[in-house]
């Protein structure tokens, strides 16, 4: 479905500035856990005479570090704990099947298969699919010491041991991180009204407040959803998340306004986040100038409520309304989120690409005398995710840090002797990876490759011998990726992206209808919108893995760009809209809003159909002066953007 050719639009300068890496600040306390971490198992291994022992529970603090990436303490604990029990299901699995030729690659190939569909569920599902093949593939294809319960056993111990170095800080720093999101919400909406009035920073800025309220109401909810109780201290800070989202709601207006608020409004906004991060109730009335636009009055309204919230010391938790977040019930969640991803088709076809390409894998092996091979399939299962972003640019990008990393590791069991010498060396490495990861994927691989050798050379003496069969290794897995898992599925970023935008648009035209719609709950209308943004930033998210890509996806994703920045403003436009009419503007009659509406879901129905000449129908002009003048004029410019094809 692509949209242009030669000459098509390119994707604005905020769009190139947004994509560039921007390296997050070192967190030394995550250096230091990593540190700690890995080398502590080795050293007490070592001095309890087995070594090995200490290796393998190295490598199952090693997934507990790449794991650690959550802000709030109870999110760590599911990011760390429920992936490292699925990856001793996982090395139970390989372990029993070690050496046994084609046994071995049935076995591995099933497991990549429900690796696969797991992943599709959600953050921790995918870290959990992940470690269930890496470590059935490491047991399948590495000699682990003791019994086949000693490892699974020594692999969630070395996790343990960093899930507890990352708690320890808990009772000091409980609620912090909740607090610290909810404010960064608020700041997010300040820059926001700072800049509503100017076209080319207002996309920038939108896009910022999706993913800040996204990042809140995940922390919150998800803390929530394990509380069998309402929590004061919950109910205040979700009470306070929900009362910024009338600010945003009004910030459209600006936008069609174009009239700039004074810059008094966005600093009370950024006032008031302080107070939510530092956990301050004292009341505090912005001191706002008069005024003097139907936006600017819409803003100050918001503003106001917004203001008493976040003083109010005393929320009553059976009074809010949570549903913003659907379920209720984790393990509601849970069961719902198996059952889509057992019945749906995009979960299938992930979990039986997957498995081609562990197949071809671990059969090559089998046929080809390979030392060491497992780690072809352990390239296949870290490159081929697409939750993790382009599948092709990280085979690129696993293969460039592969050999950034052997290179490092070629000093490193060269020039250390075997040992206790190994511990501080292993401290060393493990600092790289908390260090680099931030920076891309290519970092990360280069920080984890040197410490995985040494922890191998740790189990098997094998020393530098394989480190050149380690980068054909590499190099073998990325290309069987590339081919297998990228190549011979063409349709894969059409049913990624295309889909969901189609179905962004549908869902558009129902928010249009429950817009202007006679008896519709204004928090129906709100939710409605943030489920909205939500899945536009899960749509624009995908657009900036497929521009990275080689054509023709990469050509396809920046051809559709203006369109998916077309559906937002038809969103922007339709919020507006709404605001002016709860200001005292005429509502739009119902005709008007059933033919923006059917535009929309007509429009929708050409996104899904496959490459062709069709055109959209034309539809007679409606009257002007109508508050829905500016949501017709988007949704116009969104359907000359979407054909012909």
């Amino acid at each position: 479905m692509e949209r242009a050719r030669s000459g098509r639009p390119a994707p604005p300068d905020w769009l190139v500035r947004n994509l560039e890496a921007h390296p997050a600040p070192m967190n030394r306390a995550a250096m230091a856990r990593a540190s700690v971490a890995l080398s502590l198992p080795l050293a007490v291994g070592i001095a309890a005479g087995h070594p090995a022992y200490g290796a393998v529970a190295a490598l199952g603090a090693l997934n507990g570090v790449i794991g650690d990436t959550a802000d709030a303490y109870r999110l760590r604990v599911l990011n760390i704990a429920v992936p490292q029990v699925a990856g001793a299901g996982g090395v139970v699995v390989g372990s029993l099947v070690y050496d046994s030729g084609w046994v071995t690659v049935a076995t591995l190939t099933a497991v990549a298969l429900m690796s696969g569909m797991i992943s599709t569920i959600g953050t921790v599902a995918s870290s959990s699919g992940l470690l269930l093949l890496l470590n059935a593939v490491i047991g399948a294809g590495l000699p682990l010491p003791g019994d086949w319960w000693t490892a699974p056993v020594l692999l969630s111990l070395g996790g343990l041991g960093v899930l507890v170095l990352a708690l320890l800080a808990w009772p000091l720093r409980a609620g912090l991180a909740e607090r610290a999101s909810v404010a960064a919400a608020y700041r997010s909406v300040a820059e926001l009204l700072a800049h509503g009035t100017d076209p080319d920073r207002y996309g920038a800025a939108r896009t910022e407040v999706t993913h800040a309220l996204n990042h809140a109401y995940d922390l919150l909810l998800a803390r929530r959803a394990r509380h069998h109780a309402r929590s004061r201290e919950l109910t205040r800070l979700v009470t306070q998340l929900n009362a910024i989202n009338p600010v945003a709601e009004a910030a459209p207006t600006l936008l069609l306004a174009s009239r700039a608020l004074p810059p008094e409004v966005p600093d009370a906004v950024r006032l008031l986040a302080d107070d939510i991060e530092a956990g301050r109730t004292e009341p505090r009335r912005p001191a706002l100038p008069a005024p003097t636009t139907d936006a600017g009055r819409a803003v100050e309204h918001a503003l106001q409520h917004a203001a008493e919230v976040v003083a109010d010391p005393d929320v009553d938790p059976w009074g809010l309304d949570y549903r913003t977040s659907g379920p209720t019930r984790l393990r509601v969640r849970t069961a719902r989120a198996v059952r889509e991803a057992s019945l749906s088709a995009g979960s299938w076809r992930y979990g039986l690409r997957l498995a081609l390409c562990i197949a071809l894998a671990q059969g090559f092996v089998s046929l080809v005398p390979v030392p060491r091979s497992y780690w072809i399939a352990l390239t296949v299962t870290f490159v081929l995710k697409p939750d993790y972003g382009s599948v092709f640019s990280r085979a690129v990008l696993r293969a460039t840090g592969t050999v950034a990393g052997l290179l490092l590791a070629a000093a490193v069991l060269a020039g250390v002797p075997h040992g206790w010498w190994d511990v501080p060396v292993l401290a060393g490495l493990a600092v790289l990876i908390p260090a680099l990861s931030p920076r891309g994927y290519g970092y990360q691989t280069a920080a984890i490759t040197p410490v995985i050798l040494l922890l191998s050379d740790v189990l098997n003496r094998d020393g530098t011998d394989l480190l050149l069969p380690r980068l054909l290794d590499s190099l073998l897995g990325c290309a069987i990726v590339v081919v297998a898992g990228y190549l011979l599925w063409p349709e894969s970023w059409g049913t990624r992206v295309g889909h969901r935008l189609a179905q962004a648009v549908t869902d558009t035209a129902a928010y249009v209808d429950a817009a202007f719609g006679a008896g519709v709950d204004p928090s129906d209308r709100t939710r409605m919108r943030r489920r909205l943004y939500r899945d536009l930033s899960t749509v624009r998210t995908e657009f900036q893995r497929a521009l990275t890509e080689p054509p023709p996806t990469g050509r396809r994703a920046a051809a559709w760009w203006p369109l998916v920045i077309a559906v937002e403003r038809i969103v922007d436009a339709t919020t507006a809209a709404r605001v002016s009419v709860h200001h005292g503007a005429p509502s739009p009659s119902a005709a008007e809003t059933r033919q923006v509406s059917r535009q929309l879901r007509e429009l929708a129905e050409h996104l899904r159909e496959p490459e062709g000449t069709t055109t959209l129908p034309r539809h007679p002009t409606s009257p002007a002066n109508s508050v829905l003048d500016p949501v017709r004029h988007e949704v116009a410019a969104a359907r000359s953007l979407a054909g012909p094809r």
